[in-house]
């Protein structure tokens, strides 16, 4: 069994068993400020429910009302003479939007082409270069009550479209 392997293993027994000694020396009541966590984070999963539900609800719609298609089958032509593959546009539109959806995607993709495939590379790629910025800003702003979100959603949008066109550019000098 290698360094890394044991390390791996040990690190997150360690680190609770670090958190309990030192609030023990501290005087800190480990269990009472677990429960009140508990206690708060519970209450901050009710407040999210309506705004995952709404998020979960336009997702639906957006799809299954073949926007979504239209939207790909426009973009499509004008992509592919940048070099940017049609097959892998849907995850660069999913992967703001919806973090499972955009993991099925790669998945179908992985399964399709091959891990070890370009689109396969690129799928991997994307899904590490980009973030849920729809469910960032629903959930984590809606929980603390942020209403005014414009600012933050073009800053995440545009992280996002530069992680995706990055991992495209990355994947096609390192892999091609």
């Amino acid at each position: 069994m290698g360094v890394i392997s044991i390390v791996s293993q040990w690190a997150i027994p360690m680190m609770v068993l670090f958190v309990v000694v030192y609030s023990y020396i501290k005087g800190v009541d480990v269990f009472d400020t677990f429960v009140e966590g508990a206690k708060e984070g519970f209450q901050t999963a009710i407040k999210l429910i309506p705004f995952l539900v709404a998020m979960l609800v336009a997702i639906g719609v957006f799809r299954q009302s073949g926007a979504f298609d239209i939207l790909i089958g426009l973009l499509q032509p004008a992509l592919n003479l940048v070099g940017i593959p049609g097959e892998i546009l849907p995850l660069g539109f999913m992967r703001p939007i919806s973090g499972s959806g955009a993991l099925a995607m790669t998945t179908e993709t992985l399964q399709t082409h091959g891990p070890d495939s370009m689109l396969g590379y690129m799928a991997s790629t994307i899904q590490g270069s980009t973030d849920t910025t729809f469910y960032i800003l629903t959930v984590y702003f809606g929980s603390v009550g942020i209403r005014r979100v414009r600012y933050s959603m073009s800053v995440g949008l545009i992280a996002d479209l530069a992680g995706f066109l990055a991992a495209i550019f990355v994947c096609s000098i390192f892999f091609n």
